[in-house]
C-alpha cells in the first residue's frame, strides 16, 4: 500500500514538471511571436496609409523629410518604385544648395574653383492608395535618416453623400424649371442651376480622383557636404594683359589732345560774331578811355 502511494506522488511530481515546462515554451514562444509583431508593426508603414474600414471613404496624403546617402539614387530609385506600383511624378525639382566656393590659382591661365555644397530634391508624387503603404516601405529603404513622417487620412464619407444629395437637389430643380413659362428669368435660373450642376461634377471628379491616388510630397537631402572641383580660367592674370600700357596711353593723350585744339578752334570760328561785338566794344572801350585821358592833359 505504501509503495502504491509513494509511486502515485512520484507520477504526480512528474506531471506538474511537464506541464510547467509545457507553460514555459508556450510563453516563450508567445513572447517570440509578440516581438516579430511589434517589429514588424516598426518597420512597416503608419496604419494611417494602408486602413480600410467599411463604410468610409478616405482621401489619403503623406509628407516624407529624410537624409540620404545619394540624392540622385534615392531619386531614381523611389521613382522606379513609383513606375513598378502604378503612380507618376507630379513634380521634381532637384538642386544643389552652395555651402561655400573658393578659387585657386594653379598657373598663369588655369584655376580651380572648390564648391562645396548639399543636394536636395522635392518630390510630388500620386501613388494609387491600394499600394500607398507598399510604397512608403520601399521609400523607407533608401533613408539614412527620417526626419519626419506626416500621413494623414481624411474621412470624406459626409462630403460625398452631401454630393449626392446636392446632384439630386439640382435634378429637381431643372424638373421645376422646366415647368415654368418660358422667360428672361426661366433662362437665369436654368443658366445658373446648369453652371453649379457643373461644378458639382468637377468636384466629384477630383473627389473620385484623389480617393484613387494619394498625393506624396518628399524632400531628400544629403547629410554630408559634397566637394566640386571645377578647371576654370584664370581670370586674375588675363585681367592683367589688359592693364595701363604708358606708350599706348601716351600716343592716345597726344591724339587726343589735337583732337581738343582742333574743337576748341572750330569753337571759336563758329562764334566770329561774338568775338567781334566784345572786341569792338574793347576797342571802343579803350578809344573813349584815351580820349578822356587827352582832354585832361590839355585843361591841365
Amino acid at each position: 500500500m505504501k509503495s502504491i502511494i509513494k509511486i502515485s506522488i512520484a507520477a504526480a511530481f512528474i506531471s506538474l514538471s511537464v506541464i510547467s515546462c509545457a507553460k514555459h515554451e508556450t510563453g516563450e514562444a508567445s513572447t517570440m511571436e509578440m516581438s516579430k509583431a511589434e517589429m514588424a508593426t516598426t518597420d512597416s508603414a503608419s496604419v494611417a496609409a494602408s486602413q480600410q474600414v467599411e463604410g468610409k471613404k478616405f482621401i489619403k496624403t503623406a509628407n516624407i523629410d529624410m537624409e540620404v546617402k545619394n540624392v540622385y539614387d534615392a531619386s531614381v530609385a523611389i521613382e522606379k518604385s513609383l513606375v513598378k506600383l502604378g503612380g507618376f511624378v507630379t513634380k521634381s525639382q532637384m538642386k544643389a544648395q552652395t555651402v561655400s566656393e573658393r578659387t585657386f590659382n594653379t598657373s598663369d591661365t588655369e584655376a580651380t574653383l572648390v564648391r562645396k555644397y548639399q543636394n536636395e530634391n522635392t518630390m510630388q508624387v500620386r501613388v494609387p492608395t491600394e499600394f500607398l503603404g507598399d510604397f512608403l516601405n520601399e521609400i523607407n529603404q533608401n533613408k539614412l535618416f527620417l526626419n519626419a513622417r506626416i500621413i494623414n487620412a481624411d474621412d470624406v464619407t459626409a462630403n460625398i453623400a452631401l454630393a449626392k444629395l446636392d446632384a439630386q437637389r439640382q435634378q429637381k430643380n431643372e424638373e421645376n424649371i422646366n415647368q415654368l413659362k418660358a422667360n428672361k428669368d426661366k433662362v437665369e435660373l436654368a443658366d445658373d442651376n446648369y453652371r453649379e450642376a457643373n461644378d458639382q461634377k468637377v468636384a466629384n471628379i477630383n473627389i473620385a480622383d484623389q480617393l484613387k491616388y494619394s498625393t506624396v510630397d518628399i524632400y531628400l537631402k544629403e547629410p554630408n557636404v559634397s566637394v566640386a572641383q571645377i578647371p576654370i580660367a584664370n581670370t586674375q592674370n588675363y585681367d592683367n594683359q589688359f592693364k595701363s600700357n604708358f606708350g599706348f596711353e601716351l600716343k592716345n593723350a597726344l591724339v587726343e589732345g589735337f583732337y581738343m585744339i582742333q574743337q576748341i578752334v572750330v569753337f571759336l570760328v563758329s562764334i566770329w560774331p561774338i568775338l567781334l561785338i566784345i572786341a569792338g566794344l574793347i576797342y571802343l572801350n579803350k578809344k573813349k578811355f584815351f580820349l578822356n585821358r587827352f582832354s585832361k592833359e590839355q585843361k591841365s
